[in-house]
């Protein structure tokens, strides 16, 4: 239980943070708007590790896969004119990474094209097809209601790889919808075409992938093995101080690629560790209000 071990050392999240030297400070901030969007869609990534979500931050249920081998939920923000699609990590990430499920398989999903030279992680790929036809349904059925809403596909950990396998199926399979993606902690999902393939069919700036300072998960799986992550990354390279003027939106800078050699992957990975378990002020999984 990788969480329960790194609770016990989280501390160390904030002052490591403000004092490792490379963390450097950037020259390029956030809009404080986007800020306030990776606060709220981490919200909705810590609520799908709640083993019962009736209410995802106030929100209407459309679904939830509590009790298959995939949980998360879809909810309904009829305020911001929303369908969130949200995806439980996993306590044995570390697990399907190490596992022969490793190795790179076709992207063969439904909603998804056939396709040439695109490969995914075959372990992240199984968890999202044991609950793909489920949601692409119920997003379907709600777009039918709301054809103007926004798609929100979400995700920490394991939740943000396949919710970066979830949302390219749902934009293939409904071309109409306006599909964002943001992700936290995720690891890298798939080879160089399959990163190409993600960004040419979502854009780059529909593509939010957080990582948190020195978070080790986001390169555990190494490029080596011939994954490459996609654009675009927006790294948290250090935590807003408290108490101070500074806004906290400049701790955070967009990155250029989706391997800025000057963002995230400037930092060699330790895997596991307490910052994979705290983006924007929540420690994930802990929060049972998030789902009232």
């Amino acid at each position: 239980m990788y969480h329960r071990v790194a609770y016990l050392s989280l501390a160390l999240v904030l002052s490591a943070s403000h004092a490792s030297p490379i963390l450097t400070q950037r020259t390029v901030s956030i809009p404080a708007s986007l800020f306030d969007d990776f606060v709220l869609y981490t919200k909705y990534s810590s609520a799908a590790y709640q083993l019962v979500c009736p209410s995802p931050l106030g929100k209407t249920l459309i679904r939830s896969f509590e009790t298959g081998p995939t949980p998360g939920f879809i909810a309904l923000d009829t305020t911001r004119e929303e369908i969130i699609v949200s995806f439980r990590g996993t306590f044995s990430l570390a697990d399907a990474v190490t596992d022969a499920k490793v190795l790179l398989a076709p992207f063969v999903s439904p909603g998804v094209i056939e396709l040439s030279n695109v490969t995914v992680h075959r372990g992240f790929l199984d968890a999202f097809n044991n609950v793909a036809e489920d949601v692409l349904a119920a997003v379907r059925t709600e777009l039918e209601k709301f054809p103007a809403y926004k798609v929100v596909v979400t995700g920490h950990s394991l939740g943000g790889a396949i919710a970066a396998l979830a949302a390219p199926s749902l934009k293939t399979a409904l071309p109409k919808a306006n599909v964002k993606l943001f992700t936290f902690g995720q690891p890298r999902v798939g080879n160089r075409q399959y990163a190409q393939y993600v960004e040419d069919l979502i854009g780059v700036d529909n593509i939010f992938r957080a990582v948190h300072t020195l978070d080790g998960v986001p390169t555990m799986v190494p490029r080596l093995w011939g994954y490459e992550h996609f654009a675009t990354e927006y790294w948290q390279f250090r935590d807003p101080l408290p108490f101070t003027p500074t806004p906290p939106c400049t701790t955070v800078t967009k990155c250029v690629g989706g391997e800025d050699p000057a963002c995230s992957d400037s930092i060699p990975s330790t895997g596991i560790n307490p910052f994979h378990l705290v983006y924007f002020g929540q420690v994930m999984a802990v929060n049972p209000q998030l789902c009232s």
